[in-house]
């Protein structure tokens, strides 16, 4: 009897302690499983795991670069006390009426304009035949150290590059010397506009040469041998096949080279002695303080592309990025 009565306390305890196991598994299972279902649920859904990564980035992107933007829409309908220079926050269209009445700012816009839209013409003619070669004619070895010699310069330094043109073109610098060895002396183009869609023309052309080529290599060659087989010569097989499918292509690559070249201020500040959007923008908001008359005519550009990007989207570019 006593050793039985020993053995009653030890026995509870067992029995106390498996009933507290069971409670804790009891409590542990169901989060666990909801938990896999949750995983399971979302991984049968492919939306909703695309959307789940693209809450962060596009939340930033909405509050960050969406949020600025409609900032800078709001402001440019604000006004400069000229007694205070303090801005007032009452909506009024005096920035956009000075911006039409104003002929300073009509031509700076048009030069902004009118040169973006020559880089873009001159980076055309320069890489469609790099971009032809490359995707048509050079092996594939040949390819790649051409695909470095095009992508090296964006390793170096933006303001490098710039400065870098800015002594080959200045007086006395390596084209002048150039050129008077060829009996062509006293040739120096800094500082002037001409200086600017060179440098530019430089500075943008792996965006345009990248695009093109992507587009030419994407042609299949049965294609240009059709042509070829129906009796077409290679000028009118380059005209009427390889231009109307790389078009795409150049029209996206023009996307990069305008859009730069309209909202760059640094390279006519540094080569040349004529004002940009950008650079009456930058002293407006910067050295004037007028902030309001900066974002009414920060709109131009965005204006200008967001007309730039529905041709472009007509034109089927959006298709060769």
């Amino acid at each position: 009897m006593d050793g039985d009565q020993g053995l009653t306390p030890d026995a509870s305890e067992t029995e106390t302690g498996t009933a507290s196991a069971a409670t804790t598994a009891t409590r542990e299972v169901p989060s666990h499983g909801v938990r896999r279902r949750l995983l399971a649920f979302i991984y049968r859904h492919r939306t909703l795991q695309m959307l789940l990564l693209l809450v962060p980035p596009a939340g930033w992107f909405g509050v960050v670069y969406l949020g600025s933007l409609a900032l800078l829409f709001v402001a440019a309908f604000w006004s400069l006390d000229p007694l205070t220079s303090s801005i007032k926050h009452e909506l009024t269209l005096k920035n956009f009426q000075q911006l039409l009445t104003d002929s300073v700012y009509r031509v700076v816009a048009l030069r902004t304009i009118g040169i973006a839209a020559l880089v873009t013409v001159i980076d055309v003619l320069l890489a469609f035949p790099i971009a032809y070669y490359m995707a048509r004619y050079a092996r594939p070895r040949t390819r790649a150290i051409l695909f470095v010699l095009v992508l090296l310069p964006l390793w170096s330094s933006y303001l490098v590059r710039v400065y870098a043109w800015r002594v080959i073109l200045a007086p006395g610098g390596p084209l002048e010397w150039s050129l008077a060895q060829v009996g062509i002396p006293g040739i120096a183009i800094y500082p002037s506009d001409l200086a600017i869609p060179i440098v530019f023309s430089y500075v943008w052309l792996p965006y345009m040469i990248v695009p093109i080529y992507a587009g030419l290599e994407r042609i299949p060659g049965a294609l240009l041998e059709a042509a070829g087989d129906l009796g077409a010569r290679p000028s009118t097989t380059f005209r009427r096949v390889v231009l109307p499918l790389a078009f795409p292509a150049v029209v996206a690559g023009s996307i990069f080279t305008f859009s730069l070249t309209l909202g760059d201020y640094i390279t006519p500040g540094l080569v040349s002695t004529s004002q940009f959007i950008g650079n009456v923008v930058y002293t407006n908001q910067g050295v004037a303080g007028n902030v309001p008359f900066a974002a009414a005519f920060a709109l131009v550009p965005v204006l200008v592309m967001l007309l730039y990007l529905f041709v472009a989207r007509r034109l089927g570019a959006f298709e060769a990025i």
